[in-house]
């Protein structure tokens, strides 16, 4: 197993677990105990964990994003219930922006039976995820390349946004509240959210319940400015409301 396949194992189990210990990775992937102190060393320099005594536990801090591989792990069955939602959305022939979140890869997949579909998207494992469809439109953004995160991002990626105007566009964050809006957690992922926005007729927000009344380092937009939200179950009563009073429809399970 390379290093790098371990801490990812490692921050995965942080996710889960919220703490690790020492003693308990080094015989789980039969490595030295000094090899795991070096692993979480390097997370904890990375930012993503905190050492403490004898193990490690996770930096909960919102300004830190996990790495593409570890997040698209997490609340994989909220993610299908959204995705297949957002499917249904989506018409034969429709122009759509998806963003680089572990949510649109799903979406990608749910979208495979559509035909005609021109998929503009700064995402490479969504590209990967549609290369053997046939009879689409798929475009990349190009942009620079994010270690860690499979997505392309600047201001080349922006640029390529911004020359586009489509149907809809499926955005990720991860946060909102209805005061701040809607936030990411590094500034690229925010700028690049903001362009597809403003990009697209129809604005739609796909997030599991776990991003509401939470905050992060960069704003987004504000959340008046969506014209749908897709969620894996009903929210709060006072964002159903707060969703009805501006006319934002919220789509979830029935």
């Amino acid at each position: 197993m390379l290093a790098l396949e371990r801490r990812n194992l490692i921050l995965e189990k942080l996710q889960e677990e919220k703490r690790v210990v020492v003693s308990e990775l080094s015989q789980l992937y039969n490595v030295s105990e000094e090899t795991i102190r070096r692993d979480l060393e390097k997370l904890e320099v990375e930012g993503y964990a905190i050492k403490s005594y004898g193990g490690a536990v996770i930096n909960e801090s919102t300004s830190i994003e996990m790495p593409f591989n570890v997040r698209k792990n997490r609340n994989v069955l909220a993610k299908q219930k959204i995705a297949e939602l957002a499917a249904q959305m989506i018409q034969d022939g429709d122009h759509i922006m998806l963003d680089a979140s572990t949510t649109a890869v799903f979406i990608a997949k749910a979208i495979k039976d559509k035909e005609r579909l021109t998929v503009i998207t700064n995402s490479i494992e969504i590209m990967i995820e549609l290369s053997d469809i046939s009879g689409w439109n798929i475009i990349s953004t190009g942009g620079i390349m994010k270690e860690g995160y499979l997505a392309l991002l600047g201001s080349r990626a922006e640029d390529a946004m911004q020359s586009y105007y489509v149907d809809k566009a499926f955005v990720s964050c991860k946060a909102v509240d209805r005061e701040m809006g809607i936030m990411d957690s590094l500034e690229l992922f925010a700028h690049a959210k903001q362009t597809m926005m403003k990009s697209a007729k129809e604005k739609i927000l796909v997030v599991d319940h776990t991003k509401f009344d939470s905050t992060a380092f960069s704003r987004i937009s504000n959340v008046q400015e969506l014209t749908t939200v897709v969620t894996d179950v009903r929210p709060a009563e006072e964002w159903v409301e707060f969703f009805e009073n501006h006319n934002i429809e919220c789509v979830y399970p029935q």
